[in-house]
């Protein structure tokens, strides 16, 4: 068993070290590269699809084929696939060589308009909740011209990536991104409206949602990985102890980086700027062993795709450095779990931040219009916003160790808390503003201090210009949440504009729109601000109140997910045409589906470690600890504490053995209730797993290092 890998071992493991003198430079088809590919015309007219949202011409498909496939070929490229996001939570490509076999038998390089726009891969073998039957094959992919394609370099491989749309020969959904667009899609028509009504849609042709999308992650010696069976298979640690030295001192975070991670990272950084993912942001996160990267804000598909990119970035780039990187929610226990902080804000294709309360905030009606919405949407559809952020594996981090609780709340901070006040009151007369901070050094400058502080333990926070959405999973496509967030704030837009439409009529004066504004905004804040909330989210506190104010607070997937075939949830979705019916259900039973499986697959995985590692060891130990009691009462010698600790460690392998076989048996059951099934495994096999894991990180911190058959969290986690 490999403990520790030396800097000599490291680099046995390690493949040639990537350089940024290697690259290419750029590798995606956007900007300068269609400018100076494409004729005029043709890039004029595709720009206005990418940033207008106008309909895609067909008629410009071949040329852009065309440019696209030589400058792809430039690039060393000799394939093409249509990259797209189907319901398994990952990504998905067919690989077709740009080569093809002309009439006379000559080869000939052939990407035609029609190839790029549509593609048809096999629809019956990816999840789609009854949508498709498993004998019903045909599906299609559409070229989603709005998300740069890209180059993607595997070994000496490369292959040129086309960002799509997947959909069943029905024309339902079938991914993740064709909903993401139609929410954005939603927000932007209802977000129209209320500018019109504050006369400030003058030259705005589309308002987009906006997303940054911070990524925490472990890096673990990839040797170490390889021993232990539960972070191969499930990303997670089924068992272990913990360290003699975790996270209790606080020297990891924001710590010097260690020279092989800095490596590491810097290749990541390297490979995402080719594929044009403005990375910006690099640190040690707060466990040890935890690091984070964060992009700056692009559009909220655009970003998706590239959260997406990140991830298989940074999972194939770490074995060139002998790691592997685990982006598990929650793959050691008793330490951090790792999220995926959704920062997203709304703004017109103008440059203008809607989200951003400039100076005297009290003042900026339209900003509060936009910041009502998003709490009115947030309290109104809370249960829901939990159900998007729901998984086996995000069930482990919620309510403890920097990650939020449960309950969807709101942190607004002193100065927007103060306004909300204001408007209840039906009178907003000031803004509290931020004073500088003396630090009381003459060498050292007064620093601004901010109208608000930052609270780590609410779900969704505002923090200045933007709200942070902080309860996503670490391993989540951010596009299924981002589609839910999108969809009930352009509802409650929707409810505000009405309202305002009503209220100030045809021709609005700036008195009877401040008035309506007032008025309305009263009614809302009054309604809703029970979801606001800038205390302790972990406090018991916080939970009793919580509870007085009606705030739902859905514990575990299993009772999150049924939120989703709700009439409420299949009415609103349907409203804005965002998913049909059909296609929401489809998502339920894939999301309780997954669920199952995964907690299925972890069960039969700690039952193999158990029978095959963990026990073999505690027999051998049992074993040696008789012979040495025996070889001492031989010579006359009593071993009283010996004996005690002999019947005891008898008793936990007894112990083991039982709660193993109640482990198989929970997990053998099959109930043909999707639902049904999904609670049995939340009241009876996780309670089960969780025991046996008790047993066996006792037994681990008994047995002699030796016997121990797997890798420690402290050899794991602080062995760099």
């Amino acid at each position: 068993m490999i403990r520790r890998t030396s800097p000599e071992t490291s680099m046995d493991l390690a493949t040639q070290p990537y350089r940024a003198s290697d690259s290419f430079g750029s590798l995606t088809f956007s900007g300068d590269v269609m400018l100076k590919r494409l004729p005029p015309d043709v890039y004029m007219n595709l720009q206005r699809t990418i940033k207008q949202g106008t309909p895609l011409d067909p008629a410009i498909a071949n040329t852009v084929a065309s440019a696209m496939k030589d400058w792809a070929i430039e690039h060393g490229a000799t394939h093409y696939c249509h990259w797209f996001q189907p319901l398994t939570g990952t990504t998905a490509e067919k690989h077709d060589a740009f080569l093809s076999v002309a009439g006379d038998g000559s080869a000939i390089e052939k990407f035609s308009g029609s190839q790029l726009i549509q593609g048809e891969p096999d629809a019956s073998s990816f999840p789609s909740g009854g949508i498709r039957d498993t004998y019903e094959a045909r599906g299609y992919t559409a070229w989603d011209c709005t998300s740069p394609a890209f180059i993607l370099r595997t070994g000496d491989h490369c292959t040129l990536c086309i960002p799509t749309a997947f959909v069943s020969w029905t024309g339902e959904a079938l991914d993740k991104k064709t909903p993401l667009l139609r929410s954005i899609e939603a927000v932007a028509k209802q977000a129209m409206r209320i500018l019109k009504v504050f006369g400030t849609d003058a030259g705005v042709t589309r308002v987009v949602t906006t997303l940054g999308v911070e990524q925490e992650y472990f890096l673990v010696d990839r040797e170490m990985v390889r021993e232990r069976l539960d972070l191969s298979i499930c990303g997670r640690t089924l068992v272990g102890a913990a360290p003699p030295k975790g996270q209790q001192l606080e020297d990891h975070y924001f710590g010097s980086i260690n020279e092989r991670v800095l490596a590491f990272m810097s290749e990541v950084e390297a490979r995402l700027f080719e594929l044009g993912v403005p990375v910006k942001t690099r640190h040690n996160e707060v466990a040890p062993g935890q690091y984070e990267v964060a992009p700056t804000f692009e559009s909220a598909n655009v970003a998706s795709d590239h959260q997406m990119v990140t991830m298989h970035v940074l999972r194939t780039v770490a074995p060139n450095h002998g790691f592997e990187c685990l982006l598990h929610e929650k793959p050691f226990a008793g330490v951090n779990g790792s999220g995926k902080h959704n920062n997203w804000s709304i703004a017109t294709d103008t440059g203008v931040n809607l989200l951003d309360p400039r100076e005297e905030t009290h003042t900026n009606m339209q900003f509060l219009v936009f910041l009502c919405a998003v709490i009115r949407a947030v309290d109104v559809h809370a249960d829901l916003l939990r159900a998007s952020i729901a998984s086996a594996h995000n069930d482990h981090r919620l309510g403890a160790n920097e990650a939020p609780p449960a309950i969807m709340s709101i942190y607004l901070g002193d100065m927007l808390t103060d306004i909300l006040d204001q408007l209840e009151s039906g009178e907003t007369k000031r803004t509290k503003n931020g004073t500088p901070l003396d630090l009381g050094a003459t060498t050292l400058p007064q620093i601004p201090r901010h109208t608000s502080d930052r609270n780590r333990t609410s779900p969704f926070a505002f923090t200045g210009n933007k709200f942070e959405f902080r309860a996503v999973g670490s391993s989540q496509p951010v596009a299924w949440p981002n589609t839910v967030l999108n969809t009930i704030i352009a509802e409650s837009l929707d409810v505000l504009a009405t309202a305002l439409e009503k209220k100030v009529g045809k021709n609005p004066t700036t008195a009877k729109l401040e008035s309506a504004v007032k008025s309305i905004l009263q009614e809302i804040v009054k309604k809703h601000r029970r979801v606001c909330f800038d205390g302790n989210g972990y406090s018991k506190e916080w939970h009793e109140e919580a509870e007085k104010r009606g705030l739902p607070n859905l514990r575990s997937t299993a009772d999150a997910l049924p939120v989703i075939k709700s009439k409420k949830a299949l009415d609103l979705f349907a409203k804005y045409g965002v998913f049909s019916s059909r296609e929401l259900k489809a998502r339920y039973e894939i999301l309780v589906e997954q669920y199952v499986k995964v907690m299925r697959i972890e069960a039969r995985t700690l039952v193999t470690m158990g029978r095959t590692q963990i026990l073999p060891a505690a027999i051998r130990f049992q074993a040696e600890l008789a012979d040495a009691i025996a070889g001492a009462q031989a010579v006359g010698v009593e071993c009283p504490d010996s004996d005690t600790a002999l019947r005891e460690h008898v008793r936990r392998v007894a112990d083991l053995r039982t709660l193993i076989a109640k482990v198989e048996e929970a997990e053998a059951k099959h109930i043909e209730d999707a639902e049904k099934h999904m609670r049995q495994i939340r009241d009876d096999l996780f309670p089960a797993m969780q025991k046996t894991r008790e047993v066996c990180d006792t037994l681990e911190k008994q047995l002699p290092d030796d016997l121990w058959p797997l890798p420690t969290y402290a050899d794991m986690l602080l062995l760099r």
